[in-house]
């Protein structure tokens, strides 16, 4: 059994924590929490596509919960920076589209996490080649 100090799963806990922390300082003077975040960012960044895609799209986007997705959208709507609309195909399905609202404060949350994490992963070489090869994608 390895102490925790040299055990990967124990230190990349450690480190998630660490970083979230930041970004949740970061984006709390915007109102948002890091899912509000997150999903906001797709959603904007979807859109930018040209897409206007449905909840399902943007929870596949962010590698969320399709219900969990459903309620923070809900949230976004109620603070007014996404519209969610039913699709006239399928009414069990809702399309969302950023807000004006919504398209300002998106790319001002994107800097704020942009810049935490540039100073948290500074200290390394190259911290997209070790997350991509992290996340199967590299």
């Amino acid at each position: 059994m390895l102490p925790p100090a040299q055990s990967p799963g124990f230190l990349l806990w450690h480190v998630t924590l660490r970083w979230q922390r930041a970004v949740t300082a970061a984006l709390a003077p915007l109102g948002l929490t890091h899912v509000q975040f997150v999903l906001l960012a797709c959603t904007w960044w979807l859109n930018g596509e040209g897409g206007r895609p449905n909840q399902q799209a943007v929870a596949r986007q962010a590698g969320t919960d399709v219900k969990m997705t459903s309620q923070v959208l809900r949230t976004l709507e109620a603070k007014g920076l996404v519209e969610r609309e039913t699709d006239p195909a399928d009414t069990r399905a809702k399309h969302v589209r950023v807000t004006e609202a919504g398209a300002e404060l998106a790319p001002r949350a994107i800097a704020a996490v942009e810049a935490v994490d540039a100073e948290f992963f500074a200290r390394s070489p190259d911290p997209l080649e070790v997350l991509r090869a992290l996340a199967g994608d590299g």
